[in-house]
């Protein structure tokens, strides 16, 4: 199983919490693509950023979005877009875990999280809404176990 790892990745704070994430699922034997990781050292011109990035989207049967900061990133509301849409057209299967840790958008108890209602629709839809990085990863590893086990047939 793949995993995406989505997120904002412009500072250096960004893109620790993001390897942080993806050092817990490798330590779980879960394959992780993480943008920077892939991007950093070549040229950043928009058509190999887009290139690099949805080749990692389109391969990846979990996205697991970082949802952190007043409005989602917009590469982020992308990927989980992309993602979305190839889950609805029955391409393959998978899920979207989107990960809120931002106290800003998490402070409405009576309705969180607070963020745009199409991305979230489109993660509520094919996924969750986690606001803790344990719950998030126990997600995630959750999925991993499910793709372990031989799918059924459906007709026995």
């Amino acid at each position: 199983m793949r995993v995406y790892l989505a997120g904002p990745l412009f500072t250096p704070y960004q893109r620790g919490f993001l390897d942080q994430l993806a050092a817990r699922l490798r330590d779980n034997s879960i394959e992780v693509f993480v943008p920077h990781e892939n991007l950093l050292d070549g040229p950043l011109t928009p058509t190999e950023v887009f290139r690099t990035d949805a080749d990692g989207v389109r391969s990846a049967d979990v996205l697991l979005a970082v949802l952190d900061g007043t409005e989602v990133d917009d590469g982020t509301a992308c990927e989980i877009g992309m993602f979305a849409e190839r889950l609805h057209a029955g391409t393959r299967r998978g899920t979207i875990i989107g990960l809120m840790t931002d106290i800003r958008t998490l402070r409405d108890a009576h309705d969180p999280p607070r963020m745009n209602l199409f991305v979230r629709g489109c993660i509520e839809t094919h996924g969750s809404i986690h606001t803790d990085p344990d719950s998030a990863l126990a997600a995630v590893e959750a999925v991993a176990q499910q793709f372990a086990q031989p799918a059924q047939d459906d007709a026995g």
